[in-house]
């Protein structure tokens, strides 16, 4: 018989906890990134139905800044782990 090359089950378990973990962030994330753009850039009194040209630019804006932030902290945080 071959020997199979698959993981011991709690392993499997702690990859798909981390999966999951990994999941709930980008969630999160996403979440935070819609709420503060959508604050930051949309008008509370709806004038039309779709998005005019100063919105579209100013959420680019926020979006991109955000992102560019948020990587900047992943790196600075990474950086700073201890080695395992």
């Amino acid at each position: 018989m071959a020997p199979t090359n698959s993981p011991p089950a709690f392993e499997k378990e702690q990859i798909f906890g981390m999966a999951e973990k990994e999941m709930e962030y980008r969630v999160e994330l996403f979440n935070k990134l819609t709420h503060t753009c959508f604050n930051k850039c949309i008008e509370n009194k709806y004038k039309e139905s779709e998005l005019n040209m100063g919105e579209n630019s100013c959420i680019d804006r926020c979006v991109s800044k955000y992102w560019q932030v948020t990587n900047l902290v992943g790196q600075l945080l990474g950086n700073n782990r201890p080695p395992m």
